[in-house]
Parts: C-alpha cells; sequence; structure tokens
C-alpha cells in the first residue's frame, strides 16, 4: 500500500513544530492512523493532547534515517500518511531512503525571516537545497524589514514552482511576491537592465511579461541559437541558481538581426518587448524584438547569482 509523506524541514527556529502541531490540532493527521518522525530536538514540543491518533518516533542520527528502519517503523506503526519533522542540518539525498511504498507528496520549508541573510551567507548551500526543493515555502516572524530584504533577493528564481508566503510577527501573512510590484524602473526607455541584475529581470519577466509589454530594454545577452527550436535566437545569461554545480541558462526568445551572431558572442541589444504566447514558455512569455545589436565586452561576472 502506498503511503503519502508530508515532510517539514527547516532549520531551528523555523517554526517547524508549530506548524505540525496546527496539522494535530486541525488538520489531516485527525483523519487518519498518521506516523510523525521527528529528527532534531527543537525548542517547541508536541501538543501531547491530540496525539491520540499519531505515532511519535524518533531518529536522532541521520546514519539512522535508512530505509530498513523506516521499513521497520512502518511494521510497527501500521500508519496510512507520514509526517517528517526533518533536520534541517540533513542533506535531502537521504529522502532517497524512503521505501518505495513511501510517496513524498509535499516538502514544506519553514525558514525564520530575519535570521535568512545570516544563514544564507554561512550556510548557502544547504539554505538553497531547502529552498529549491520545497512545494511550500514560509518566511515567518518577519517584519517590513526582512520581507523588504528577502523580496530583493527574488527567491523565485531558486524555485519557480513552489507556493512562497510571508507571515509576520502579527500573526498575517501573504504572498512572497505580490505580483504589482516591477524591480525596473519602468519610466525609463529604454528600461535599463543591469549585468547583475539579468536574473532579476528574467524572473520577473517570466512571472509577469505584462511588466515589460511594449516596453524598450537594454542588455547584455550571451548569444544563443535554439537546437530545439531551429530557426529561433534565445540569447540569455548563464546563472547559478544553487551551487557552482547547478548553473542553468536562462534563455530569452528574440526576433530580428541576429543570425550573424555565433553562439557564445556577447551582444549588446536594445529590443521591443512583447508579451506573446510561444511553445517553450507553455504559455505567454516575453519576446524581444531586437531594434540595434553590436558586439560587446563579456560582464565582469559572466554568471548571474542570486
Amino acid at each position: 500500500m502506498d503511503i503519502p509523506v508530508y515532510a517539514v524541514t527547516g532549520f531551528l527556529d523555523g517554526g517547524k513544530t508549530n506548524f505540525i502541531n496546527g496539522i494535530l490540532r486541525d488538520g489531516f493527521a485527525k483523519q487518519d492512523k498518521t506516523l510523525l518522525l521527528c529528527c532534531e530536538e527543537g525548542d517547541e514540543e508536541y501538543d501531547v493532547d491530540v496525539l491520540t491518533n499519531v505515532k511519535v518516533e524518533r531518529i536522532d542520527e541521520e546514519e539512522g534515517f535508512t530505509r530498513a528502519a523506516l521499513k521497520a517503523l512502518e511494521k510497527k506503526h501500521h500508519p496510512r500518511q507520514i509526517l517528517i519533522e526533518y533536520n534541517g542540518m540533513w542533506g535531502f539525498e537521504r529522502f532517497n531512503e524512503l521505501p518505495a511504498n513511501w510517496i513524498l507528496y509535499q516538502i514544506m520549508n519553514f525558514v525564520y525571516a530575519p535570521s535568512f541573510d545570516v544563514m544564507a551567507r554561512n550556510m548557502g548551500q544547504l539554505m538553497m537545497e531547502k529552498i529549491k526543493n520545497a512545494d511550500m515555502l514560509v518566511f515567518n516572524r518577519a517584519t517590513a524589514e526582512s520581507a523588504a530584504a528577502l523580496r530583493k533577493r527574488n527567491l523565485r528564481m531558486v524555485n519557480r514552482r513552489a507556493d512562497m508566503y510571508i507571515e509576520y510577527e502579527d500573526g498575517t501573512s501573504e504572498n512572497y511576491l505580490t505580483g504589482d510590484e516591477c524591480p525596473f524602473d519602468a519610466a525609463q526607455d529604454p528600461i535599463e537592465i543591469p549585468d547583475e541584475d539579468f536574473g532579476v529581470w528574467y524572473v520577473d519577466a517570466m512571472d509577469h511579461p505584462e511588466h515589460y509589454d511594449g516596453k524598450r530594454l537594454h542588455m547584455k545577452l550571451l548569444m544563443c541559437h535554439s537546437r530545439k527550436y531551429p530557426g529561433t535566437f534565445v540569447p540569455g545569461r548563464f546563472a547559478m541558481v544553487c551551487c557552482a554545480n547547478d548553473t542553468q541558462f536562462l534563455g530569452v526568445v528574440a526576433r530580428g538581426a541576429l543570425a550573424q551572431y555565433k553562439n557564445r558572442d556577447w551582444i549588446e541589444v536594445t529590443a521591443l518587448c512583447k508579451k506573446e504566447p510561444f511553445e517553450a514558455y507553455q504559455g505567454d512569455g516575453p519576446v524581444l524584438y531586437v531594434e540595434d545589436v553590436k558586439l560587446c565586452e563579456k560582464p565582469k561576472d559572466e554568471v548571474v547569482t542570486f
């Protein structure tokens, strides 16, 4: 029998245990027999008054999170669903140890918003791994200042599929992106896209192509002729999304006098941007109609970071 698994992860003080207590009191854990695996010792305790339908087991060491150990717990408790409070210091490769019938339905990552910058500096790869793999991401106990700093980082680039929320100290919450903000001065003509901010523009243009519909843009791009869509130009930039081993090319569809340029030529482009459908976008996206183009020097930092 397949068993759905819900993983709640994040670093200490992220709010994992409080969230799990909410599930125990009011959520789906009341509906079926639940196994709760606790993989770290936090400051908060589980609400024991509502654990009648839940069996709690501890796995204190990363080496103990093995397929054999997990299967033994399944045989012991026969759960219909499983909650895992996952240790934020453990890598996600441990999820490869889940038994074949344990189906990882959702990864929920919780972050203490005021400490995000410090954590990202000191444990950047581990932090970005959590963000990149989350299905739901919550930055909690935020202030107006920490919320603004989080939005400035444009973490949507790290994970474009997750539901992202900011929860404030007073308990109110809102989406990480409101959909109204444009990170560039739209009054410019053309709008200048700085080399270091290409990733910010790319994510915003993909999420909200209407921000740039009918606007002229000026930027440096790395030339690329699409193999998948012959005759289509997709200049862009390489971006380091998570770590040095996780570099992706962020291309944007372009039309105009680009055929003479070779792959990996650096070009300086002024283009009219239009919101149009294209197969690679699976819907509407930005299409650059090039008005002026020339070869240029490569940027100081060729790879975009976030």
